[in-house]
C-alpha cells in the first residue's frame, strides 16, 4: 500500500471512530474498518479476475473494475493476508463500495467515513459533510445520488447493486421521515 493510500485509511479510520461515537456505533470496528477499507485498491487486476472465479462470484462483476473489485473481492484478500474474520467489518468493507439495500450501522459508518474523510476535496463534500454531521443516513443516501449522477455524467457503468441501494434508501429516508411528521 502507498503512503498516500496508508495516510487516506487512517483519516477514514478517525473519521469511522469519530461517525460511530456520534452514532452509537462499535469504535473499536469502526477504527479497524477504516484502516482496512482500501487494503486491496491496490492489488493487480489479475489477481482480483482470478478470485473472482475462485470464489464463485457472478461473472458480471468482470465488466466493473477495481473501484467496485476492491470491495466486493477485496475481502477475500483481507481475510487471506491479514486473518481478519469479523463479518461486520467485512460486509462493511465489502459494501464500501456500492452501499446495499440493508447496511447495517458499520457499513453506513465505513461507507460515509470513506467519502467525506477530511483529506476528500471533490464538488458537494462540504455538503456531504453537513448532512452526515446531522444525520448518518441522510449521508448515505447523498452520498449514493452522488456516485449515480458522477458515473452517469462520466458516461462510465454502474453497479446495479449501486441502483438497487439508491433506490431502497430513497425509500428508507420517505418512510423516516414520513413517520417523523405523522409524530
Amino acid at each position: 500500500m502507498t503512503q498516500k493510500r496508508f495516510a487516506h485509511c487512517q483519516r477514514t479510520s478517525a473519521m469511522a471512530v469519530k461517525l460511530a461515537e456520534q452514532n452509537g456505533g462499535d469504535v473499536l470496528r469502526a477504527k479497524i474498518g477504516g484502516l482496512v477499507h482500501d487494503y486491496a485498491k491496490q492489488i493487480p487486476d489479475a489477481d482480483f479476475i482470478q478470485a473472482i472465479h475462485d470464489h464463485h462470484l457472478p461473472d458480471d462483476l468482470l465488466h466493473y473494475g477495481n473501484a467496485i473489485w476492491h470491495g466486493i473481492v477485496g475481502v477475500y484478500f483481507i481475510e487471506d493476508e491479514l486473518g481478519l474474520h469479523d463479518p461486520a467489518i467485512l460486509q462493511a468493507v465489502q459494501e464500501h463500495t456500492t452501499g446495499s439495500p440493508e447496511m447495517p450501522l458499520l457499513a453506513q459508518i465505513i461507507y460515509m467515513a470513506d467519502f467525506i474523510e477530511p483529506g476528500r476535496s471533490f464538488p458537494g463534500v462540504e455538503k456531504a459533510r453537513a448532512i452526515t454531521a446531522k444525520n448518518l443516513q441522510a449521508g448515505v443516501l447523498f452520498q449514493l445520488s452522488h456516485e449515480l449522477t458522477y458515473l452517469v455524467e462520466k458516461q462510465e457503468p454502474i453497479y446495479p447493486l449501486t441502483f438497487t441501494s439508491y433506490n431502497a434508501w430513497v425509500k428508507r429516508i420517505s418512510q423516516t421521515t414520513q413517520a417523523k411528521k405523522a409524530e
